[in-house]
């Protein structure tokens, strides 16, 4: 009798199981246009199953492949764990894509719980002696083999991934190092959350107009309609960027702009739940001591190895090279708008941080008598995509169509096909543009698929997703953007096209699968279009007449363009400066959070510090985002694409020929071959800062 009901109960079990595969997308072919994600079918109950079996197969896919009896090859080594693990890979991609883009708690719970598993998962494959004995082996071999440029480049990549985890440490040192990327992992995660949390949690409802003046109608018609999203009278402001540039732009309220950044530059830092500070201290701390294990100094070194720059002392040589040619002017800007402050004030005020864009707007205005809503309402949203769609087929032939069947993880997701200029299928891309309470801030480009040929020669087609926080439709206007904000789209659209353009074999390869510092070039070339007087013809289309931007307008826009350039560039120096005083610690971390802040980017810093505000709290790109030690990065990327624009400018901003070879060069091959040797091929010359500083007007 009880054998029978225990019999009873694993058939009862067998087919709930069967049941649960069978209704979970995951486990059978995405029966959709070009195989996207049934984002319509998918529930979150979905993804912890589809996380567990991914894990599994792996786990038998690598190990017959450790257990080979045959000896090792290419073929049935690197390329065989190149494609192994296709179902977690697929999980995963969805999975983060949409917890970046529209988290909830269950979400939130599922990562969690999984993010451990995935740092086991990856351990158990590069800490496998078995396995990497085998990779060695081919490898070791590698002159004898007349591999290709791209299978040398995979059979490089893969033997260098499992040397930089832990595949050559001793046994013990492999059991420190599998306890501290999974505490990382969790680590990072964590602090994404907390940021996002901490940052949703705060909001300023003003219930007297009054206290909006200076916010143009733009700012008080978007903050009324967050108010009544909210359910409340008046106007409400909050930390996203749509809701909070403006107000610090343009609010007269000295006292509430100086609330708003003073609550911006305290995410994560209020010592309750959401507290970053003691998840830094662990994140930096548990990143040396991986540094140690692995033999170098500290986590800079160790990192750097795998990028352009190769070491800190070259990422300090550019940081300290741009901090010499832009800090004097960065200076003067300062002082400028310090005495116009003054003067327009009739007191002797000190600008602060909650000063320097409002000052800077009005100082910006009588100068060059632009601002943003002068020209908001040439950059309306749909043209304003349609305009930078169109961009690319003028350079590249590539071009859009909407496809309302493909499935998406949101209403506002637009799915497009893009066509090469002979008609090829080449990607799918979908775009997120509005700010939400479940999606993190900022702006990013990812893959949901990344291209590649499989083993039958079929090419398969990348899945792409631009994902933003621009300013929404209110109940009178449509999307009307800022220059910034057109600017932002033109980055990470140019991260799409890389992404796109893909044509190589191998998925780890392929689009943005780059040297970190390399990776910025194909987005932050396309912003150079931006300030060129043939595109804005273009572009800039008034939403209600449907005339173009006026010449003197342009005009303006392009001498504006270096308005306060020396300020910006020491900005974004002092995140790099900080960046690698965190990851150049050669000694674990005991101290306070913000003494070592203010110190590390003392050099770079111009408008006064306010003590109790914190950036690292709330820096995501280097504490979760993949930017550790690679902040510096951006920089490194705009020398490129000032040097690399300046042939466009040379040949045409539209020609042909350039762009082609652009194309060729740089974002169809991906990380099949070394960046410096791809940009050279393109250029016919080596990189230097001249072209940035002549773009800046640093440099005449």
């Amino acid at each position: 009798m009880i054998r029978n009901l225990l019999l009873n109960v694993v058939i009862l079990v067998s087919v709930m199981q069967m049941t649960q595969a069978a209704s979970n997308p995951f486990f059978g072919k995405f029966k959709t246009p070009f195989e996207t994600p049934p984002f319509d079918k998918i529930r979150t109950e979905h993804y912890e199953p589809a996380f567990n079996e991914g894990i599994r197969r792996m786990g038998t896919e690598v190990k017959a492949i450790a257990d080979n009896p045959q000896p090792a090859t290419f073929a049935n080594t690197i390329v065989a764990l190149e494609r192994a693990g296709e179902l977690l890979n697929t999980v995963s991609s969805v999975f983060f894509n949409v917890l970046s883009a529209e988290a909830n708690d269950e979400m939130m719970e599922i990562s969690q719980r999984v993010s451990p598993k995935l740092s086991e998962c990856s351990n158990n494959i590069y800490l496998n002696e078995a396995l990497f004995a085998r990779v060695k082996a081919v490898y070791d071999q590698r002159q004898q083999l007349g591999l290709s440029t791209e299978d040398a480049k995979l059979l490089e990549e893969t033997y260098e991934a499992f040397k930089v985890q832990g595949a050559t440490l001793e046994e013990a040192d492999k059991a420190k190092y599998r306890k501290l990327s999974m505490e990382l992992s969790q680590l990072t995660l964590q602090f994404d959350q907390n940021a996002l949390k901490d940052k949703n949690r705060f909001d300023l409802l003003i219930t007297d107009e009054k206290e909006l003046s200076g916010l143009p109608e733009s700012a008080r018609e978007a903050a009324a309609l967050r108010a009544k999203s909210k359910g409340k009278s008046g106007w409400l402001f909050n930390l996203s960027a749509p809701s909070y540039v403006p107000f610090m732009r343009y609010a007269d309220r000295r006292d509430l702009r100086e609330q708003l950044y003073r609550a911006y530059m305290n995410i994560g830092n209020k010592g309750d739940e959401y507290d970053n500070k003691e998840i830094i201290r662990k994140i930096v701390n548990d990143r040396l001591e991986i540094a140690h294990l692995m033999g170098y100094k500290n986590y800079a070194e160790y990192n750097l190895v795998h990028t352009m720059a190769k070491n800190p002392a070259n990422v300090y040589q550019l940081l300290n090279q741009l901090l010499d040619a832009y800090k004097p002017v960065a200076i003067n800007e300062y002082n400028q708008v310090q005495g116009f402050a003054i003067g327009k004030e009739q007191q002797d005020i000190k600008v602060m941080p909650w000063d320097w864009s409002y000052y800077s707007e009005k100082l910006r205005n009588i100068r060059f008598q632009i601002n943003d809503e002068m020209t908001r309402p040439y950059f309306e949203l749909d043209h304003v995509k349609q305009s930078v769609f169109n961009l690319a087929t003028q350079l590249y032939g590539i071009t859009f169509k909407e496809n309302k069947k493909i499935p998406v993880y949101h209403p506002e997701v637009t799915p497009y096909e893009v066509y090469d200029a002979n008609g090829r299928f080449l990607a799918v891309l979908y775009t997120d543009f509005f700010p939400r309470d479940g999606k993190q801030s900022g702006a990013w480009m990812n893959n949901i698929k990344s291209q590649y040929i499989d083993k039958q020669g079929i090419d398969n087609r990348p899945q792409i997703i631009i994902v933003m926080n621009f300013t929404r439709p209110t109940e009178t206007k449509p999307s009307l953007l800022t220059f910034d904000e057109v600017e932002t789209l033109l980055h990470e659209f140019g991260h799409s096209i890389h992404g796109m353009l893909a044509q190589g074999h191998y998925a780890s390869l392929s689009g943005t699968n780059v040297y970190r510092d390399f990776v910025e070039l194909p987005s932050q070339i396309m912003e150079n279009w931006l300030t060129e007087k043939e595109f804005l013809d273009q572009i800039a289309i008034h939403y209600q007449t449907g005339e173009k931007i006026p010449s003197e307008l342009i005009q303006k826009l392009i001498d504006a363009a270096n308005f306060n350039a020396g300020y910006a560039c020491c900005r974004q120096l002092s995140f790099g400066m900080l960046d690698m005083a965190w990851h150049t610690l050669e000694q674990p971390f005991e101290g306070e959070v913000a003494a070592f802040e203010k110190k590390a980017w003392a050099p770079s810093v111009i408008v006064p510090e306010v003590e109790g505000a914190l950036m690292g709290t709330q820096f995501g790109h280097i504490f979760s985002g993949g930017y550790a030690a690679g902040y510096y990065g951006y920089k490194w990327a705009e020398v490129l694409d000032a040097d690399a624009f300046s042939l466009f400018k040379e040949k045409g901003i539209f020609n042909k020929e350039v762009a082609h070879s652009f194309r060729e060069n740089i974002l169809s091959k991906g990380g099949t071959e070394d960046p410096a040797l791809l940009y050279e091929q393109f250029r016919g010359k080596k990189p230097t800062i001249d072209a940035l500083l002549i773009r800046n007007g640093i440099k005449r």
